[in-house]
């Protein structure tokens, strides 16, 4: 079977929304392709570091690659990504001058080529993301793994803004507690509040391919008697207040649901938010406190910003 690789040179501010597009033309997963990445500075106290050729990544901005089926209508579909990701900009999300090429390729070209890629990574004291595909041998008595297949939805688990999540996570959730994740995509996030003691987590996201996609990861962690994946938009599914609330989606996204999640959440439970790039921090903040979120903490990795934010006891 042929593929259309369709691949999009645009922006690193960019690059988390452009993924989502071509994901939702019906990529069952993507390859980024960052020209900072081989020279950024990298600490080896989460494990081994693997060597990266410049000529594999472009001279600036981002690739970003997506396979779709080879068929009559790949003309109209790339003019329909045109338009969308110049939508961003009304998102206040540049996307520069960006490019939309094709080329056509085999199928066992694309389906195992980015897997050379991914690699065990250590992103926390205690979370290693795992592939599906790989062994591991943990490292440290208490490490906690997540297994996952990162070509079956959006989210490997190794974005700034999801190791901002899980780090929070890690910081933050007791044992015990009920979570919701809006937005899991892959279902990383549900996964790691499962495996850090979470009593039950529901999954929520509005793609079926991203619902099928958590439900087999979650499986493969053994997580499934504690977390439930549905296909639901934001909280509308949610009626028992949860003791917190995560979303790694766009800032405006967050905000347009913030008085729903402070009206959810238990007295005293978190909101813990990211995907929010730099230049959008003190406007989440600030609608956050607007609505009676008192901020806990904000971190910043890279361009991209998690905030931590707590809804006062009653």
């Amino acid at each position: 079977m042929k593929w259309s690789e369709v691949s999009v040179h645009t922006t690193h501010e960019a690059t988390e929304a452009v993924a989502n597009i071509l994901h939702e033309a019906g990529a069952s997963g993507v390859v980024i392709e960052d020209s900072e990445e081989p020279d950024k500075e990298r600490v080896n106290v989460y494990g081994e570091l693997y060597a990266l050729d410049k000529d594999d990544f472009p001279s600036e901005g981002v690739i970003i690659k997506a396979y779709l089926p080879v068929n009559s209508f790949i003309n109209e579909t790339v003019r329909e990504l045109e338009l969308e990701i110049e939508g961003l900009r009304q998102f206040s999300l540049d996307p520069g001058r960006f490019t939309i090429g094709i080329t056509e390729v085999d199928e066992q070209d694309w389906e195992n080529s980015w897997k050379q890629y991914y690699h065990p990574v250590k992103i926390s004291k205690r979370f290693t993301i795992v592939p599906t595909w790989e062994d591991y041998t943990p490292v440290e008595t208490d490490e906690l793994i997540i297994e996952l297949d990162p070509g079956m939805a959006f989210g490997t688990g190794t974005h700034p803004t999801t190791v901002l999540c899980l780090q929070a996570l890690e910081k933050y959730l007791q044992p015990h507690q009920t979570v919701v994740d809006v937005g899991t995509g892959s279902g990383v996030l549900a996964i790691g509040a499962a495996l850090l003691g979470a009593k039950q987590i529901t999954a929520l996201d509005l793609d079926e391919v991203a619902v099928r996609a958590a439900q087999e990861n979650v499986a493969y962690n053994h997580v499934d008697d504690r977390i439930t994946v549905l296909k639901a938009n934001l909280l509308d599914a949610i009626e028992d207040p949860p003791d917190l609330i995560i979303a790694n989606i766009l800032a405006d996204i967050i905000m347009s649901f913030s008085k729903d999640a402070f009206d959810l959440v238990k007295p005293g439970g978190l909101f813990i938010t990211s995907g929010i790039i730099g230049q959008k921090r003190d406007e989440v903040r600030n609608d956050l406190m607007s609505h009676g979120f008192e901020i806990v903490e904000t971190v910043l990795m890279e361009d991209w910003v998690a905030i931590i934010a707590r809804k006062g006891r009653e």
